[in-house]
């Protein structure tokens, strides 16, 4: 069986990076293949890296306020490809009432700072069910 298979992403005009890269390495760390974006990426272009890369989730950071629009939009792209299997969860300074908001949009779980990257490797492992 193959390790779960997770993306991180940073979407758009936000050049912060460093906790993109802590949960990459933690996720690795943890027995997940992981495949990290860097910056810049456009939703159009992640979501056909994650059905090219068979990909069982996506994790995607921001810290630019564009969550609103970036995190549905992934969503809306994986249904109308059909690959809406692939879980999204994001990462970030997100105020309380856009988490609402985003998990109301499909994204399965929002993580903010200070958040151990045990819960983020334990909420991936409960998410994907392997057979």
């Amino acid at each position: 069986m193959r390790p779960i298979r997770v993306i991180i992403a940073k979407l758009g005009l936000d050049g912060h990076d460093r906790g993109a890269k802590v949960i990459a390495r933690a996720l690795r760390d943890a027995g997940m293949e992981v495949i990290y974006t860097g910056l810049r990426l456009t939703p159009d272009h992640l979501v056909e890296m994650a059905i090219q890369e068979d990909a069982d989730c996506i994790g995607i950071s921001s810290l630019s306020g564009a969550h609103n629009h970036l995190f549905p939009k992934v969503v809306e792209l994986l249904r109308a490809k059909d690959a809406e299997d692939i879980l999204v969860f994001g990462g970030g300074v997100i105020p309380e009432e856009d988490i609402v908001f985003l998990k109301r949009q499909g994204v399965k779980e929002i993580f903010t700072p200070g958040t151990s990257t045990k819960d983020v490797i334990a909420f991936i492992q409960n998410s994907i069910q392997r057979s």
